[in-house]
C-alpha cells in the first residue's frame, strides 16, 4: 500500500489547489465579467451546472453527483490494475481523480462547478473551465501517453 502514497499525495495537492484557486476567483472576480491577462487568454468566472461543457444538465445535482462518483470509483479501479512500472499512467489516474472530486465538492456545496479560465480570440471562445478540468485533460492525456509507450515497447512477433 506504500506505493500508492505519492498518488494519493497528488490527488490531495491537485483537490487542494483547486478548491484553494476557486475560493481566490468566488472572493476577487466579478461574476461574469472578461478580466484580459493575455489576447487569447482570460479570467470569467461562470458557474457550470453540467458535467464537461455543461452537458447532461437535466440530470440534476443528485445525478451528476452519482455520476461523478461512478467516474471516480471506475478510474481507481483502473489505477488498482495498472503496473508499478506505469508511473505516467499512475499520475495521470491521480490527477483525475483529484480534477473530478474538486469539481464533485463544488458540485455538493454550491450545486454547480465554478469556472473561470477562457481561452478567445476576437471571433471564437473556448468553453470556459477550470483547474480541475485541466487535471483531468492531462491526466487523460499522461494515461493515453503511457499507453501508447507501453504499447511501443512491447515486443513484437518475429517474422519467420
Amino acid at each position: 500500500m506504500r506505493f500508492w502514497s505519492p498518488y494519493a499525495l497528488l490527488v490531495v495537492v491537485a483537490i487542494a489547489l483547486d478548491q484553494w484557486i476557486k475560493q481566490l476567483v468566488e472572493g476577487g472576480l466579478a461574476f461574469q465579467e472578461k478580466v484580459d491577462l493575455l489576447p487569447f487568454l482570460a479570467l470569467f468566472r461562470t458557474y457550470n451546472t453540467g458535467i464537461a461543457f455543461s452537458m447532461f444538465q437535466s440530470f440534476g445535482d443528485t445525478g451528476l453527483v452519482v455520476i461523478a462518483v461512478l467516474v471516480v470509483a471506475f478510474v481507481l479501479y483502473l489505477a488498482t490494475r495498472t503496473p508499478a512500472g506505469h508511473v505516467l499512467a499512475r499520475i495521470g489516474f491521480a490527477l483525475i481523480i483529484g480534477g473530478a472530486l474538486g469539481n464533485l465538492i463544488d458540485r455538493a456545496v454550491y450545486g454547480h462547478v465554478i469556472d473561470y479560465i477562457l481561452f478567445h480570440t476576437p471571433v471564437w471562445s473556448f468553453a470556459v473551465f477550470n483547474l480541475a478540468d485541466a487535471f483531468i485533460s492531462v491526466g487523460a492525456a499522461l494515461v493515453l501517453f503511457d499507453e501508447f509507450v507501453g504499447w511501443r515497447r512491447e515486443p513484437r512477433p518475429s517474422q519467420d
